[in-house]
């Protein structure tokens, strides 16, 4: 949020410097994320009266004769759209010959049979904004022709605040203002106030039952869309530019200096923190307003920027009666003539204006509309509509419920000041729903804290943020001020002590712990995770946090199960599930990356399929495992890949086995020929393989990837210990013959299964095919050992290695006698 300092001093004049206040807002959990310098205009830019605007014919350009004071009539020629038709007495700013802007000095030249006499500014030319849309217009008698525009728009800093969710009170001038004088404990200084209502107002205010919604919890709470709503109304208005003094602040602020009306609107959400819309009363039919969900889905609302948005039932609308008689939601939709929603709605409900109602040039009577709406309502609409706009940003977070009437007359004071007459009554209909009394004590809140804070200094920091304060002794019974929403709980009283008394008072000592009976062993879980993450990083690879999110098209990409859990309020439109399984992230990491690197990425995350929450670790391995040299290379193939696993697996302690897959067993992220099921200490934990060239494809990721993905914890086993045994081995070697669609996992199992107590271990040490075996065969090679207490005989092992032989020849596989 950007401010400007010279409003803030304004609002506690003993303020320190701009620079002093960093620290400060630092200590307040607000802090600065930058201080600009906005220099005054240069001495040569003037403050002059338009005498008359005459189009050029032929030309694009506005010839401005112009009263420029001492320097007498001036002539320019401006190609500005704003210039067009500009009124007798309208003011700019004016940049005279010899001035520099920049690296440009300003002159006399001939434009189109003209002589201009220096320029007309932008705000983004004079360096005092960012527009550059139109010229700089003021009011006539702003001063007096000639005046340098430095006298009036005075060099100032502007504070650019890092504002937190939570802390929807200080996205305003009044607010930041208010949190700064609690903490220095200085005087503050509020705004002017407006004139109060009396009696009633000339617009009528509908809220239907329809604007009211049950919430899904078991106290059945109801929650209204709108709860208060403020209508006041002002004739009479001239609109044209807003005094120099209210587009200085809302410029500085980062807004776009409008018009009259428009601009007034903005300063007031910047000073008060609270969003209002004006419209113009000849659109607001029937002198009446409804505020009321959308009838039905697929209705299109045109917004005052001229966008179409399709709303529906979970969508808060402004309406206007469209007849006098008019006295339903469903009237305001369908009376005669009337073929759609949009043709009533005024607006989107604190978030966008309508095209129908939106304030115009000739716009002389206005109907201002101070509300306050439920801000997970508006967060909703306003993210599924993509629309974020200032207003939305300050509702969805939370608006004082109790701010709209004393917005309102700030409004209307304004608009009078400006030469408007103002109707005394207001209508004012809902009842708000303002912060309760939360009750504690001062041993609770230190304990929280672990500092020592007396609480009588706790009474008086809540006094000093607005807070009614009662109780006795160390009781603390506290109601917050109807702007501090965030204040719900007696940690949220807490956090605001540590806040004013200081962070920087807590005490650097270690905490006492007592390990509980019942939390022996909780560590075990995380522990697990560490150790697996160190082991992972040590083999190369590096860990990854990627979205939980996903979208259906990203699922379908990478042939995973569809998203079934749906977000209400998604992040973006790629962001509207909750993901499946891990590897498509990890696809999506990989892709980023240059091609032909080396990726070795792992991510533990929680994924959402069907079949229930769980959580999962995901490898992958792409590129050369290690550069290649003249003399040697590790290349990123299959075998690396496997091989780091079982690295893995070893190090932890574990058994690593790969089952090769064939068929409808292949998970869907998988090359049909290239897939396995991880057994981990002999359970099913997951798939390892590589990634199917059609997702390859998708992503754009040429050469082979690696993937594997299993489920966590990873199984354990039961921790033996037996002395080695002092007897030596004994290895025979076994060459088995069977078709090539037998995979090596299948003949290890069978001997693993024959073999008995005796047989240690098997290994694969060679492979063949050829003539001699037959076609369509190969030849798997083992290793088999043996051991025992003693050392064995050939009596001993011949009889097991004849089972073996016999329980091969029994699947008619055969056995390579040479």
């Amino acid at each position: 949020m950007k401010i400007p300092y010279s409003w803030l001093k304004e609002l506690v004049p003993a303020l320190p410097d701009a620079p002093a206040l960093e620290p400060v807002l630092a200590q307040l959990g607000l802090p600065l994320e930058g201080v600009e310098d906005v220099p005054a205009p240069p001495a040569g830019v003037l403050l002059v009266a338009v005498k008359a605007a005459e189009a050029m014919p032929g030309t694009l350009l506005t010839k401005l004769t112009l009263d420029a004071g001492g320097h007498g009539e001036r002539v320019i020629a401006s190609g500005a759209p704003n210039a067009v038709g500009l009124p007798a007495g309208t003011m700019l700013a004016l940049v005279t010959p010899g001035t520099t802007l920049g690296d440009l000095t300003y002159g006399v030249r001939a434009l189109q049979g003209v002589e201009s006499w220096g320029m007309a500014a932008s705000a983004k030319e004079l360096g005092v904004g960012e527009s550059s849309a139109g010229l700089m217009l003021f009011p006539a008698g702003t001063a007096a022709p000639g005046t340098p525009m430095r006298d009036l728009w005075a060099a100032d800093q502007v504070l650019d605040v890092e504002v937190t969710p939570n802390r929807a009170d200080v996205l305003s001038a009044l607010g930041l203002a208010r949190d700064l004088a609690a903490f220095l404990k200085l005087d503050l200084n509020e705004p002017p106030a407006g004139p109060p209502a009396t009696g009633e107002g000339e617009i009528r205010v509908s809220l239907p039952d329809r604007g009211i919604r049950i919430e899904r919890d078991p106290a059945q709470k109801l929650r209204f869309g709108c709860d208060r709503f403020v209508a006041r109304t002002v004739a009479g208005l001239r609109n044209g530019p807003a005094p120099l003094w209210m587009q200085r602040r809302v410029t500085l602020a980062g807004m776009r200096a409008i018009d009259l009306i428009v601009d007034t609107s903005n300063y007031v959400m910047l000073e008060l923190g609270q969003p209002t819309a004006l419209y113009d009363r000849r659109d607001v039919r029937g002198d009446q307003i409804i505020v009321a969900f959308g009838l039905r889905h697929g209705e299109t609302v045109r917004d005052l920027m001229g966008a179409e948005h399709q709303v529906g039932p979970e969508d808060l609308l402004i309406l206007d009666g469209a007849q006098p008689e008019v006295s339903s939601v469903q009237a305001a939709f369908e009376t005669a003539g009337q073929t759609k929603a949009g043709d009533s709605v005024l607006g989107i409900a604190g978030i966008m204006g309508g095209d129908h109602g939106h304030v115009r040039a000739d716009t002389t009577d206005v109907v201002v509309e101070v509300a306050h709406f439920d801000p997970v309502l508006l967060r909703r609409t306003s993210t599924r509509l993509g629309l974020k706009t200032d207003a939305a940003y300050r509702y969805e977070r939370g608006v004082d419920p109790l701010l709209p009437e004393r917005a309102a007359a700030r409004l209307v004071g304004l608009l009078g000041d400006a030469g408007g007459q103002v109707h005394p009554g207001a209508t004012v209909v809902g009842t708000p729903d303002v912060p309760g009394r939360i009750e504690a004590t001062g041993e609770q809140i230190r304990a929280l804290l672990g500092m020592h804070v007396e609480t009588a200094e706790m009474r008086e920091i809540l006094t000093r943020l607005g807070c009614a304060v009662q109780g006795e002794a160390d009781t603390l019974s506290v109601t917050p001020p109807s702007w501090r929403v965030d204040m719900a709980i007696w940690q949220d009283l807490a956090e605001e002590v540590a806040r004013l008394h200081g962070y920087e008072h807590l005490p650097e000592r270690l905490p006492t712990l007592r390990v509980h009976e019942s939390n022996i062993g909780a560590e075990k879980e995380g522990v697990a995770r560490a150790t697996l993450r160190r082991t992972l990083a040590g083999l190369g690879f590096q860990e990854v946090v990627t979205y939980t999110f996903t979208s259906d098209e990203e699922a379908h990409r990478a042939r995973a199960e569809q998203p079934g859990v749906r977000l209400r309020n998604p992040l973006s439109a790629d962001r509207t599930g909750m993901r499946t399984a891990l590897y498509p992230s990890l696809v999506k990491a990989a892709q980023a990356h240059a091609k032909g690197d080396r990726v070795l990425i792992f991510e533990m995350g929680r994924v959402f399929p069907a079949a229930g929450e769980t959580e999962r670790l995901g490898l992958l391995m792409r590129g050369p495992l290690a550069p290649r040299t003249d003399q040697a290379g590790v290349a990123g193939d299959f075998r690396a890949f496997r091989g780091l696993v079982e690295s893995l697996a070893r190090t932890l302690g574990a058994s690593f086995e790969l089952r090769q897959q064939r068929g409808e067993a292949v998970p869907a992220a998988l090359h049909p020929g290239i897939a396995g099921e991880v057994l981990w200490n002999g359970q099913s934990a997951g798939w390892l393989g590589a990634l199917h060239p059609e997702i390859a494809q998708a992503f754009d990721l040429k050469g082979d990837t690696f993937l594997m993905e299993v489920a966590l914890p990873l199984p354990g086993r039961e921790w033996t210990f037996r002395d080695p045994s002092r007897a030596p081995a004994a290895w025979r070697d076994l060459a088995v013959i069977a078709p090539q669609g037998v995979t090596y996992g299948e003949i290890a199992g069978l001997l693993r299964a024959e073999g008995g107590a005796m047989l240690e271990s098997v290994e694969p040490f060679d492979v063949f095919t050829g003539e001699q075996i037959g076609a369509g065969n190969r030849s798997v090679a083992v290793r088999l050992v043996f051991r025992g207490e003693r050392t064995l005989t050939d009596a001993e092992v011949d009889p097991v290695m004849d089972r073996l032989m016999g329980a091969v020849r029994g699947r008619g596989w055969n056995i390579r006698e040479k």
